[in-house]
């Protein structure tokens, strides 16, 4: 009987102990937070997924008739003045400083490639800092935007959306390559980048092929 006794009491401590923990976690703000945030991500991926389906799968069509020009000569300028370089920059640096040019002067970046701070020098070190196209411009060209008129390659070069200040590193690694062979580093970013490709393809009618979608695929899933 003492070692039924003993067992009962050991099994409702052991219990009591368990509920005192779910009750804690439970009550804690962040854990709330944090599958608030999860589940976000979740639907963003799904989303993601539904739209990828939706763009159409072909092979990489010729490099032929390619040129930087063939989507406008250099980064266009708004009403204002000011180059589409500058206006990516004030948006995506920290505590950005600006001229009276539209020039941004200085500034810090969480860079979404690789995850690591850079401190930005227009006069010291201009080059580290890159605007990236998501969808590189020659992949864009290889697969549909080479049937688009000029003013809407145009405006696809210079579409927020396609761009990001990053790593100048790692966009040069990146180079032209779609998701089949190139990802960011940073794995905490890869849903994110991958989910903003497909929408910047669907945007813009710009198809996938079947190893990029299978790439596309793979993230969103795991």
């Amino acid at each position: 009987k003492k070692q039924n006794i003993f067992r009962k009491r050991r099994i409702f401590g052991l219990f009591f102990i368990a509920l005192i923990a779910i009750i804690t976690i439970l009550a804690n703000p962040d854990f709330w937070q944090a599958s608030k945030i999860n589940s976000s991500k979740n639907s963003n991926n799904q989303t993601a997924l539904a739209d990828l389906n939706l763009l159409e799968v072909k092979g990489r069509a010729p490099k032929t008739g390619y040129s930087r020009d063939q989507f406008g000569k250099g980064w266009a300028k708004d009403e204002n003045g000011c180059g589409t370089r500058n206006r990516i920059l004030k948006r995506d640096l920290i505590n950005p400083v600006e001229n009276s040019d539209c020039k941004i002067l200085s500034g810090t970046l969480k860079d979404p490639y690789t995850g690591k701070e850079i401190i930005f020098s227009r006069k010291q070190n201009a080059s580290a800092i890159q605007i990236d196209h998501v969808v590189a411009l020659s992949d864009a060209w290889q697969k549909g935007a080479q049937q688009l008129p000029k003013e809407k390659r145009i405006k696809f070069a210079n579409d927020p959306l396609n761009l990001l200040a990053s790593d100048g590193s790692a966009n040069q690694q990146k180079g032209d390559s779609d998701a089949a062979s190139w990802l960011p580093p940073n794995k905490d970013f890869r849903c994110e980048y991958i989910s903003r490709q497909i929408s910047i393809k669907k945007k813009y009618s710009i198809w996938v092929t079947a190893s990029e979608k299978s790439a596309m695929q793979n993230i969103l899933q795991n």
